[in-house]
């Protein structure tokens, strides 16, 4: 199974001119992002091209009803095939819809994955449908086919401790059906520790990487041939600051390259010994 990483643009200031072919030239194999405004669309086709950079759109259902959620995951998945994406991530509904709510919007998802031929992730992500682990339990005994873009660093936020001691079966569910990784170590009071490499979050940084570990497993059972992984950190508010002047207490580029390194390393070790 081959390791593919994706960089994260979310906080990247750089033009994308510059910062595509050094991305390129830093061994990933494409960016992940939301869909670029109309005007700058043919502009970032050709810099993915001429980069050979693959593309994870990153999508966002909106509106008050769920039907509006289910037109804007329409029109948006319509609009992501045509950058011939390798994947695409959802953003998927509202996390205060009933049962009957989110069942109807995921039978309508799937309906127009099926037609397009699409290849989405719905990811577990706060203020979304799969927003904690007990109700994405719920929703894939209703849709055992469904796809999810596991980002567990919101999982520990929402529910406020890491989900060890029993409750890690939580992580194993999804696992089995992940189809692509957000790698980011929450902790206890938000979805991002201020700085992965700090000695205080290591207990954390180390549940994470057991809970990916846990994926590549799965999918390793499934047949995949590939795994995919975006390092997606945030910049501020996401990443602390110091009161009064707003100073971020780490550098963001840095972070990401840390963490998509790290579980470079880690992906290779377990390879290794899953080899041997």
């Amino acid at each position: 199974m081959d390791y593919l990483r994706f960089r994260s643009l979310w906080g990247v200031e750089e033009p994308l001119e510059s910062v595509l072919p050094k991305i390129k030239a830093l061994g990933y194999t494409g960016v992940e992002c939301p869909l670029p405004e109309p005007e700058k669309s043919n502009s970032f086709k050709s810099l993915l091209s001429e980069t050979s950079l693959k593309y994870i759109p990153l999508i966002f259902t909106s509106g008050n009803t769920v039907s509006d959620h289910i037109q804007t995951f329409q029109s948006q998945i319509d609009l992501a095939l045509s950058f011939d994406p390798y994947l695409i991530n959802s953003h998927s509904g509202r996390d205060a819809w009933t049962p009957a709510e989110r069942n109807r919007f995921f039978t309508q998802a799937q309906k127009v994955e099926q037609a397009t031929k699409a290849r989405v992730s719905h990811e577990t992500h706060r203020g979304r449908i799969l927003f904690n682990p007990w109700v994405t339990q719920e929703v894939l005994g209703e849709f055992p086919d469904l796809n999810l873009c596991c980002d567990f660093s919101h999982w520990v936020c929402v529910s406020e401790r890491l989900l060890l001691d029993g409750e890690e079966e939580y992580i194993k569910i999804a696992a089995e059906h992940c189809l692509h990784i957000h790698a980011r170590v929450g902790y206890e009071e938000g979805p991002q520790v201020p700085d992965p490499r700090a000695p205080e979050y290591q207990t954390h940084l180390d549940a994470h990487e057991r809970w990916w570990q846990m994926v590549w497993e799965a999918q390793s059972h499934r047949g995949f041939t590939a795994t995919t992984l975006t390092a997606e950190y945030g910049p501020p508010h996401y990443l602390h600051t110091l009161p009064h002047t707003n100073q971020p207490v780490a550098d963001l580029w840095e972070v990401c390259e840390w963490q998509a390194q790290h579980t470079t390393e880690h992906y290779a070790n377990w390879k290794t010994k899953l080899v041997k």
